[in-house]
């Protein structure tokens, strides 16, 4: 036990003078060999102290890079982010280029938020993303950038029809209609197209059916015109059959009144 510990303690001292001393070469081929046995944590030690004096060296780059590396390793996206920021800055004609690009777009996806939350730091990975593919269309990477295209692109659909939405649910039905309807002006494709759809017919019917009777048939008139457009765009929605009740009982109440 007690050699196990002195082993111990013995390797820890040594990485400490190695850390603090000026043997450069020495300090490289560890920082690699403990990259390599994933001991992320002191090869990132090491990989900081060379970049301090390596500018200008063949090896400047190789340093850089497994420094940013090693962060991203250890699941420190935002350091990580920083460090291939300031690699692609400095080395954009690196053979390490490309990669450092992506791995740091990775720590901004990694970075942002659900959808309830700011939305910030999503436009801008997104930006990012949409160059990288633009700038590296055969990339190895490619595909897992149009994955996280894919999910941010939804997570931007869904905070738009929640916020819309929500005036739905405080019965705010005018408030609703206008929201939800502004929701597909901005953007046509948005992914819950069908349900903002529905929600835009249903807030066009409660607003109507809530109103004073001399401005009822007016306004049922528009929750028909979101009813038109939502089957003759969607006759197979399991929404169909509530919207088609609806739209019965409009019917009936403006033959009624004339």
């Amino acid at each position: 036990m007690l050699a196990a510990v002195l082993a111990v303690t013995s390797c820890s001292s040594e990485f400490e003078k190695l850390l603090a001393g000026y043997d450069f070469d020495k300090k490289y081929k560890t920082a690699l060999q403990l990259y390599d046995e994933e001991k992320y944590s002191k090869a990132a030690q090491l990989f900081e102290s060379l970049a301090v004096n390596a500018q200008g060296l063949p090896q400047d780059d190789t340093i850089q890079f497994y420094w940013a590396m090693s962060n991203y390793k250890m699941l420190d996206y935002a350091t990580a982010e920083k460090n291939f920021s300031e690699f692609i800055q400095t080395f954009p004609s690196s053979a390490f280029a490309e990669e450092a690009e992506f791995r740091m777009i990775d720590c901004m996806y990694r970075g942002t938020y659900r959808y309830e939350l700011d939305q910030r730091p999503t436009h801008h990975a997104l930006g990012y993303i949409t160059r990288y593919i633009l700038d590296h269309p055969k990339s190895e990477y490619a595909n897992y950038c149009y994955v996280m295209q894919t999910d941010l692109h939804e997570r931007l659909d869904k905070k738009a029809f929640e916020g819309a939405r929500l005036y739905y649910h405080m019965e705010d039905y005018k408030a609703a209609h206008h929201a939800l309807k502004n929701v597909l002006k901005d953007d046509a494709d948005n992914q819950y197209r069908e349900d903002i759809m529905y929600y835009t017919a249903m807030a066009a019917y409660k607003y109507a059916f809530n109103s004073v009777p001399e401005k009822q048939k007016e306004r049922y008139m528009t929750f028909l015109d979101e009813y038109y457009n939502f089957v003759s765009e969607f006759p197979e929605s399991k929404h169909k059959s509530e919207l088609d009740g609806l739209y019965k009982k409009v019917n009936k109440q403006i033959k009624k009144e004339e």
